[in-house]
């Protein structure tokens, strides 16, 4: 509402000491419960005061319009003042702020006595109120002498109007008859058949008039001076109603927002734990998938994968914006219980930094991110990074990325990081301290379902995502394919072995092993690449003597060797857990339904038949 308030909101920052942030937390649930029933807060909003202000005790002077500012100001004190002393029972502790706020009744009330409808009222003073008379008197006089001399000369006249040129009053003669009329020629019209003259025998009183005027401006500027010293008299008081004004009207600003997002009040700790239910991020609104998130108690490092536009990163800004909105003191949108820990920093490497102008590449960008947070990393910090090991060689980017991961956990900072790399995920899977976690993604519609599950590492699904953003199907079929082969002809990455990372970390080699993976044993219903075929297809039969089995492509069933087959989807991502009828995927609606006859009674003439290729 205020000029202060907003002030409070663009200086507002995260502040590290737990009491501090509890303090606030404590602020911000007390204001939601005063605005909770629609109760609306008297928030003086200080229009015209900012620049008042500025000018105490630069010698200046101010009008009647800044008087009624200030009354204003100092009459929505006092209302601000009496509603927060009826919520001292509901909200102890921002109602003891009201405390701190002066009355200022007299500089009000004599604010009032001498300024009226934003002009000097006649009894500001008593010599303004005597000046004032008198120029109502003469006044009054000068009229009548006009009166008299529009009557006198109105056979002259091309106007009966009395006029003003210069603040003096004419009349409006016409030109020919100037010399009849007594008076002085003050102006005459752009045509010049008209000229304006004061009469002779009002010219002496408009002369009183002019002297008069000159003394009430005189007392008018001593009766304004006098309220402005006033005013300065009472900075001091002043300046503690804006300040606390200024906190009011941030604390409520804070209540409102709120609101908005359903924030609510959390637990706070100083041992680095975040339990979060619930949570979402403040921009997303209400319809995004709730974040389910824990770290720091059984590990401190959590690494998760799954597909791109799965919520990696999303999750990663969810946890850091909330966490810094908590230390600012911002009621935040997650569930009952959840818990945050106050960080003395909370460093990101969160984006594409690839930079044209600085010749920085998206590489190079990360390294550099990642140098400033090794250089203050310690064990009151989140660290939150963003794609490990891209936009480089993928081997010397893993490596990279696992020692600079080993060394915030060595440090006991709580790290979060996403990838899409398997070796990483293997060490997270290793290490002690570390976890991985996944974006889910549902194989059926190919969607991703941005829950997070902690305690499994997920897949990147790349065919699935480009499939779904149009990637030429060809494309995804020859895609398929060459990782297929890629796969057969290389070795099997190195497994990196972890070793207890502690205080002096044991760094093991890399152990290779050269044999090709086994085929994998098929189960029905697992989704299976046909590589002669260059397509899917289901599992429909177990192997038989040969290595043959039934794959169901499309509407068919073939008979394939298993060495021109690799899993593709396993069956427990395509359906529901539990014992599932196959037969839903693999026989039509009319079979199935031939099948339910026959399994009842014998049916005359009712058959089934398959149709089966090699």
């Amino acid at each position: 509402m205020s000029y202060l308030g907003r002030a409070h909101i663009m200086n507002m920052e995260p502040l590290i000491e737990m009491n501090l942030v509890a303090t606030l937390l404590q602020e911000t649930e007390e204001a939601v419960s005063v605005i909770a029933h629609g109760a609306s807060v008297p928030i003086p909003s200080l229009e015209g005061i900012e620049a008042l202000i500025g000018t105490f005790g630069k010698g200046f002077i101010f009008t009647p319009q800044d008087f009624m500012h200030f009354a204003r100001f100092i009459e929505s004190t006092q209302q601000l003042k009496s509603f927060m002393k009826k919520k001292e029972s509901l909200t102890p502790r921002i109602a003891s702020y009201a405390l701190s706020l002066y009355d200022l009744r007299e500089l009000l009330a004599e604010i009032r006595r001498c300024i009226r409808n934003g002009q000097i009222d006649n009894e500001a003073s008593a010599a303004l109120s005597r000046i004032r008379k008198k120029m109502s008197i003469l006044d009054d006089r000068i009229r009548k002498k006009l009166d008299t001399a529009m009557s006198k000369y109105r056979s002259y006249l091309q106007e009966s109007v009395v006029s003003m040129r210069g603040g003096r009053y004419v009349l409006s003669i016409k030109k020919e008859h100037r010399k009849q009329v007594g008076g002085t020629v003050l102006d005459e019209s752009a045509s010049g058949q008209t000229v304006f003259i004061e009469p002779a025998d009002i010219t002496g009183m408009h002369i009183e008039l002019m002297h008069l005027q000159a003394e009430e401006a005189s007392e008018e500027t001593r009766v304004l001076s006098q309220l402005t010293d006033l005013i300065e008299n009472s900075k001091h008081e002043i300046s503690i109603n804006l300040e606390t004004i200024g906190h009011y009207d941030f604390m409520f600003a804070k209540a409102k927002y709120a609101k908005i997002i359903n924030g609510r009040r959390v637990k706070l700790n100083d041992r680095g734990r975040i339990s979060i239910f619930g949570g979402r991020h403040p921009l997303l609104g209400g319809h995004s998938v709730p974040l389910d998130i824990h770290i720091g108690d059984n590990y401190r490092a959590l690494v998760i994968t799954g597909p791109n536009t799965g919520g990696k990163t999303v999750s990663l800004k969810t946890v850091g914006l909330l966490t810094l909105m908590v230390q600012s003191g911002l009621l935040v949108p997650v569930g009952e219980g959840s818990e945050f820990a106050v960080y003395r920093s909370v460093m990101v490497d969160i984006g594409d930094g690839q930079s044209l102008e600085n010749s920085l590449s998206t590489f190079s960008s990360h390294v550099k991110n990642v140098i400033g947070i090794l250089g203050e990393a310690g064990p009151s910090s989140l660290i939150l990074l963003d794609e490990l090991a891209s936009g480089t060689d993928p081997g010397e980017g893993i490596g990279l990325s696992i020692a600079v991961l080993e060394e915030l956990y060595r440090r006991g900072a709580i790290v979060m990081a996403t990838t899409h790399f398997n070796e990483i995920k293997k060490f997270a899977d290793a290490a002690p301290g570390f976890e991985n976690a996944r974006m889910e993604f549902d194989s059926e519609t190919l969607e991703p379902l941005y829950k997070l599950t902690i305690g499994q590492a997920g897949s990147s699904y790349a065919f699935y995502i480009a499939q779904k953003l149009g990637m030429p199907p060809a494309l995804i079929e020859r895609s398929k394919q060459i990782t297929y082969e890629a796969t057969l002809r290389s070795p099997e990455a190195p497994v990196i072995v972890a070793a207890d990372i502690g205080d002096k970390p044991v760094k093991l080699p890399l152990k290779e092993k050269r044999e090709i993976a086994p085929v994998p044993n098929f189960a029905i219903g697992d989704c299976v690449w046909v590589h002669s075929l260059r397509r899917t297809g289901i599992v429909c039969s177990e192997p038989d003597h040969r290595g043959n089995i039934t794959v169901q492509i499309q509407k068919e069933k073939v008979r394939i060797n298993h060495k021109r087959l690799s899993l593709y989807i396993e069956r427990s991502h395509l359906y529901p857990e539990g014992d599932y009828d196959m037969d839903i995927v693999f026989e039509s609606k009319d079979t199935r339904k031939k099948r339910k006859q026959m399994s009842k009674r014998h049916v005359e003439g009712l058959t089934i038949e398959y149709k089966e290729k090699e």
